[in-house]
């Protein structure tokens, strides 16, 4: 809800909802069929925001708190490349926030299978560029984190002879 060109929360069950507001030099009280549904202390900040998080749903008041850093500083826990996918996850999005989900999932895997089984699954979805929840769910299910490294790409013949070469066909 805007009010003096800033936002305060109402309770979710309201949004879309014709709400009443009361402003005072400190306080903004909202009203509702004339209740009281929230309570803000007032802001001077032109588009602040204020916020309360038993205002939100209770699925996005999971992710209230959460910020990039944390995500990051939890997955560095487990171990480097764990760090490094969840920071890619958050990074190549418009907007980090959208990745939060698909990184709390990878993180979660770790409950599953261990954090070294994790970290090694991160490993190689990082080498493969398989950057997302499910392929890193997929390299763990499938064992692939266990698996050896393939083999290194097969190189090109060292100069002979025998080779005939561009040179011949022309």
């Amino acid at each position: 809800m805007e009010a003096s060109k800033a936002f305060y929360s109402v309770p979710h069950r309201l949004i879309g909802r014709q709400v009443e507001v009361r402003l005072t030099c400190r306080i903004v009280e909202v009203f509702h069929d004339h209740k009281r549904v929230a309570s803000h202390r007032r802001t001077s900040q032109r588009a602040g925001h204020v916020t309360v998080s038993e205002h939100m749903p209770k699925t996005h008041q999971h992710y209230a708190n959460t910020t990039p850093a944390s995500l990051i500083k939890q997955a560095a826990k487990v171990g480097g490349n764990t760090a490094i996918l969840v920071e890619r996850l958050m990074r190549d999005r418009p907007h980090p926030q959208q990745g939060y989900r698909a990184a709390q999932g990878v993180l979660s895997l770790s409950r599953r299978y261990g954090p070294e089984r994790l970290e090694a699954a991160c490993k190689r979805a990082l080498t493969i560029n398989a950057l997302s929840y499910s392929s890193v769910s997929t390299i763990l299910k499938s064992g692939l984190d266990q698996a050896p490294p393939a083999a290194e790409p097969v190189k090109p013949a060292p100069p002979h002879n025998n080779i005939r070469g561009s040179s011949y066909y022309q």
